[in-house]
């Protein structure tokens, strides 16, 4: 298998192209080109044309090594600026006419989440308690990870092309310019700090804007470094706090020219440079760190390492997948009243529905899984109100974090725990109108499925009755098995199910007592 990421970010666009090689990713190919984005989507709400057309122009480049690499699965995201833009429509639509792909807009923590993935997918030191920082062009993600598990998150409006087009107008900024950026970096770190545990840990920085911190502090310390030092010492691992300081202070008093000239920043990065100085250096003093280590990895390494998880059930990174995905599951039930563990039987009676009637309705794996998402969250929209809940669950689910799951996904598992009771699922329906047409049917069938299980659930108060299936070409029966107080409610609640069965599956559906 191949896989490819492409990662269309504020600053720049990058794309990464990777082999499965004896259950691990091996790269092919790199491409990135700095098409800024962001600059005018923070300036004035807008993707300006002009930034469009470069954006464009790199993502066909980045279409045609797709296509000399024959990939077999590729998922393209869009981050901060596209999140922001009033236009996102529009340049959703002409990526789309121009590649033919689609894009994901995914939200600040959903790319912190892929982040910390792609970090300690290759990080080794990274898997210990660390803090992640990402500052990209739009935002800047922390993520404090405990044994590869995410512990906590947040995500920041603190990015360098935002910054330096929301405050530095001057150049070299001037100190009005700085204070005002100062004061809104420090408001917005504290909103952090008070979420984000950090004592004692190992520091990683990603993106551009770490690489060049960590490149010119490099060669500073580097033509200062003693002839007579302890032998094999490397100075320049992490980049100390004091570094990016006294490397701030230094870039804030030079033009853009004369930051362009730095080994290690560059023409490109030395627009944006200072803000993202500012931020690294405020953030490390703020939470007492030593300085950070840089690392190479990113948003389209997690994406990659997503894939990787999701297509290789042999690897242990598919089961570390499927855990964090079904924990949040649970912790968005949790967080709106409902105990996961009385809709447990509601999702092991959807599974059991789910295998029994394979040759029925030869749904995909993906299917399963989704349904089983379904079943445990059907009931959180009571939270909201118990009148019309199903239409207040579908909401919930469609616009809820959920990691693992795509926009795509959410919108699928909304759809499927949305037609319960007396609704059904219409081509014309607002829930379906998001959801690829191919998928349709797909969904009737499994919110058929969910229907069912639902209806094995009427009298919580009573045993639940076990049931056992047989399918043949014009026929579905289901027999149950009563409970220490019968299943007569059960009954009643799957017959009525009879006729919309036969709709969607083009079968009689006979359920009676054993």
């Amino acid at each position: 298998m191949t896989y490819a990421a492409v990662d269309i970010g504020s600053n720049s666009v990058r794309l990464k192209i990777a082999a499965v090689h004896y259950h691990r990713l091996k790269t092919l190919h790199e491409d990135r080109e700095i098409t800024r984005l962001g600059e005018s989507v923070f300036e004035s709400g807008v993707v300006s044309p002009e930034s469009m057309a470069t954006t464009i122009r790199a993502l066909r480049r980045f279409h045609r090594a797709v296509q000399a690499h024959a990939v077999d699965k590729l998922r393209v995201v869009a981050t901060s600026a596209i999140r922001d833009a009033r236009n996102q429509q529009a340049f959703l639509a002409w990526v789309h006419s121009a590649t033919g792909w689609k894009v994901e807009i995914i939200s600040g923590l959903e790319e912190g989440r892929l982040i910390h993935l792609g970090v300690v997918s290759n990080e080794p030191a990274a898997r210990g308690r660390c803090l992640l920082v990402d500052l990209g062009g739009g935002s800047c993600e922390i993520t404090f990870s405990e044994h590869s598990a995410i512990r906590q998150i947040v995500s920041l409006p603190l990015g360098a092309v935002r910054l330096t087009r929301e405050f530095l107008r001057h150049d070299p900024p001037t100190p009005e310019d700085l204070a005002r950026m100062q004061g809104w970096i420090r408001r917005e770190l504290h909103r952090a700090e008070q979420q984000i545990g950090y004592e004692r840990v190992s520091v990683f920085a990603t993106s551009g804007t770490a690489a060049a911190l960590a490149g010119a502090a490099r060669a500073a310390i580097k033509s200062s470094f003693k002839p007579d030092a302890k032998p094999g010492v490397r100075a320049w691992d992490r980049t100390p706090t004091a570094a990016v300081r006294k490397l701030a202070d230094k870039l804030k008093r030079m033009s853009v020219s004369q930051r362009g000239v730095i080994r290690g920043i560059g023409p490109r990065r030395s627009e944006i440079i200072v803000a993202g100085a500012y931020v690294y250096a405020d953030l490390l003093e703020r939470f007492h760190l030593p300085g950070f280590r840089y690392s190479p990895m990113g948003l389209r390494d997690g994406i990659l390492a997503l894939m990787l998880a999701e297509g290789d059930t042999r690897t242990s990174a598919h089961q570390h997948f499927e855990e964090e995905r079904w924990a949040s599951v649970l912790e968005l039930c949790r967080h709106y009243g409902i105990d996961p563990k009385r809709q447990e039987p509601v999702v092991q009676d959807a599974t059991q529905l789910f295998e029994d009637l394979k040759s029925v309705h030869h749904l995909s794996a993906d299917y399963k899984v989704w349904l089983q998402a379904a079943a445990m969250m059907h009931s959180v929209g009571k939270f909201m109100n118990y009148q019309g809940h199903h239409r207040h669950t579908q909401y919930i689910i469609a616009n809820s974090e959920l990691y693992g799951f795509t926009p795509e996904q959410r919108l699928i598992v909304s759809a499927i725990a949305r037609y319960l009771g007396k609704s059904r699922p219409m081509p014309a329906d607002r829930v379906l109108r998001f959801i690829p047409v191919e998928q349709h049917t797909s969904v009737r069938q499994a919110a058929v499925l969910l229907r069912m299980a639902v209806a094995l659930h009427q009298n919580q108060s009573s045993s639940v009755p076990r049931f056992r299936t047989r399918a043949t070409t014009k026929r579905v029966s289901i027999t149950l098995m009563p409970g220490r107080r019968g299943a007569d409610l059960e009954l009643w609640a799957l017959r009525k199910e009879a006729d919309y069965f036969r709709e969607v599956f083009a079968r009689d559906l006979f359920v009676s007592l054993d």
